[in-house]
């Protein structure tokens, strides 16, 4: 028996159409917060009323089996695929058990009375996510749409404006979308000063930032300034950790390791790249750990999950990344087979080395897996005396390869077919890592010396 999601919007029962109030009237379960439900008029809606308990994600299977059989209705704020119930429900169930009637959602209602192309805007929601998300969203000159959490929110909203240098940008709440309690107040970031308002709005943001401010500009692709980021100088700096970006080929929905963390950047610009990039940064350092956490925060990712180990101990139990870049630590020994086992067929793998030891080791991977093998050189012009010259930065040795896929390979004798890897041809076994002597292990985080 299919499920009915009904959209509700802050009208409430008025606004429905004519299919979605014959879902509510016929349910016997009616399944939505406690608000949602007191929408619904008694005298139409008579079926048992059951309220979402905290957290909500979990008991979504446990209430679906509890009233199996039945006909249940769920209730959703405006549209339920969008940022809505209809997603966990799809999840559990199934797209086909699901009969979905939408309303407009609080974005159309927004992007409406604010005469803003819907498909020009940004849209960031903090509901049950943290306020630092929006960061990551603020460019001069954008429309940014974000989903508040509550009446908290737009005081939240204006403080991280302010800490992120757009104090300038003019906010407008806009609260009780399509009801008749509809209302709008407006003001900027810097000056801030209304008091927390309706529970139900939405936050419109035009950026602005404030050339004075004392925070660095943002650009959307890789290679964001060193300044944006806290370190210790543990830190890829902007034009290798560029490359470095470029040669992982982050793809939405992606997951990426990032072994050696150090401040967590290469972790941190992958998933700038696109909102459903995700990443796990693994630092043996617990300083370290706590400072990529709050980087990943700053910069409008908080979030990037961070791992407290070493590797290849602490990969053990993670999900299984698309692609890994490896900063630090090279030379503890199975850390590179870890690394390569648990890449799938078409996982990219990207290594960068300051050291000999370490680029011998690359160098013996590169002839037995192929990929490529490129030596990066900076150079940045420096005061010399009363005139300028070059001051070179360590070279960085980068071995990127993508794991081949299997291909059939037919037997010429006897017909069969068989499975090889494509790659090398003949390629000898990968050595193990050598161990290297104490006095090497304080080299564990190349990637921190190719600064």
């Amino acid at each position: 028996m299919p499920v009915s999601v009904v959209g509700l919007g802050a009208d409430g029962w008025a606004g429905l159409t004519a299919a979605a109030r014959s879902a509510l009237t016929g349910a016997e379960v009616l399944i939505g917060g406690p608000r949602q439900l007191d929408l619904l008029p008694a005298r139409d809606c008579a079926g048992e009323r059951v309220a979402w308990p905290t957290p909500l994600r979990p008991a979504v299977p446990k209430l679906m089996a509890e009233h199996a059989g039945r006909r249940i209705a769920v209730l959703a704020s405006g549209d339920p695929m969008f940022y809505g119930i209809g997603r966990a429900l799809s999840q559990e169930l199934g797209p086909d058990a699901l009969r979905v009637h939408p309303h407009p959602s609080s974005v159309s209602y927004a992007c409406a009375r604010l005469g803003w192309p819907v498909e020009e805007t940004e849209v960031v929601t903090v509901v049950g996510r943290p306020v630092a998300r929006l960061a990551a969203a603020l460019y001069e000159g954008r429309r940014v749409l974000v989903l508040s959490a509550g009446a908290a929110s737009p005081n939240e909203i204006a403080a991280l404006l302010r800490e992120r240098g757009f104090g300038p940008s003019r906010m407008r709440v806009l609260e009780q979308l399509g009801s008749e309690r509809e209302d709008t107040y407006e003001g900027r970031a810097d000056g801030w000063d209304h008091a927390p308002g309706d529970p139900l709005n939405v936050v419109a943001v035009d950026c602005r930032r404030d050339p004075a401010a004392d925070v660095p500009r943002l650009g959307a692709t890789p290679g964001l300034p060193d300044t944006a980021y806290e370190h210790d100088g543990q830190l890829t700096k902007r034009h290798v950790r560029a490359a470095t970006l470029c040669a992982l080929a982050p793809a939405p929905g992606e997951l990426l390791w990032d072994i050696g963390g150090g401040s967590g950047s290469i972790g941190i610009e992958w998933m700038r790249t696109h909102p459903s990039c995700r990443a796990v940064a693994v630092e043996r350092v617990p300083e370290r750990a706590d400072r990529i956490t709050r980087n990943a925060s700053a910069l409008g990712v908080p979030g990037l999950r961070v791992v407290t180990g070493a590797a290849p101990g602490a990969l053990t139990g993670l999900p299984a990344p698309d692609a890994v870049f490896i900063g630090g630590g090279l030379t503890a020994p199975g850390l590179l087979d870890a690394a390569w086992a648990a890449l799938a067929p078409g996982g990219r793998l990207v290594v960068n080395t300051v050291t000999l030891e370490s680029e011998a080791v690359l160098t013996e991977r590169y002839r037995c897996h192929g990929g490529d093998l490129v030596k990066l050189s900076v150079a940045h012009a420096v005061p010399v005396g009363g005139f300028t010259g070059w001051r070179q930065a360590m070279a960085v040795t980068q071995w990127s390869v993508t794991k081949p896929w299997p291909q059939p390979i037919r037997d010429a004798e006897d017909s069969t077919v068989t499975t090889q890897t494509a790659g090398v041809p003949d390629a000898p076994e990968v050595p193990e890592v050598p161990e290297v002597p104490a006095a090497r292990a304080t080299v564990e985080n190349e990637k921190d010396q190719t600064t």
